[in-house]
């Protein structure tokens, strides 16, 4: 089973803020380490991320992360975990309004 995240750009924020793009910078040792981690979890046989980098514009892809393993319950555990971390321990955000 192969499970794609790409999370994008999007037009307002989680509040409802109108936002014209962001800057975003990328702890790439953290990145592998992140794969890493998710590759090592069970049932996962291969993991991957692509994230971009800089000033961003609406609708322009943050990142890509793909995950493949041999059951649903595995690979989406495994999704939401990498995405949870690039989230919170890879990536730092600024909104642009």
């Amino acid at each position: 089973m192969f499970l794609i995240h790409n999370g994008v750009v999007r037009a307002t924020n989680r509040s409802g803020a109108r936002v014209n793009g962001m800057v975003l910078a990328v702890d790439r040792s953290a990145e592998r380490a992140a794969v890493d981690r998710v590759q090592d979890m069970p049932g996962i046989a291969a993991a991957r991320l692509w994230i971009n980098e800089g000033l961003l514009a609406v609708g322009d892809d943050i990142m890509v992360a793909l995950v493949a393993g041999d059951v649903r319950e595995n690979v989406f555990a495994a999704l939401q975990s990498l995405v949870a971390e690039v989230k919170s321990a890879v990536v730092k955000e600024r909104e642009m309004p």
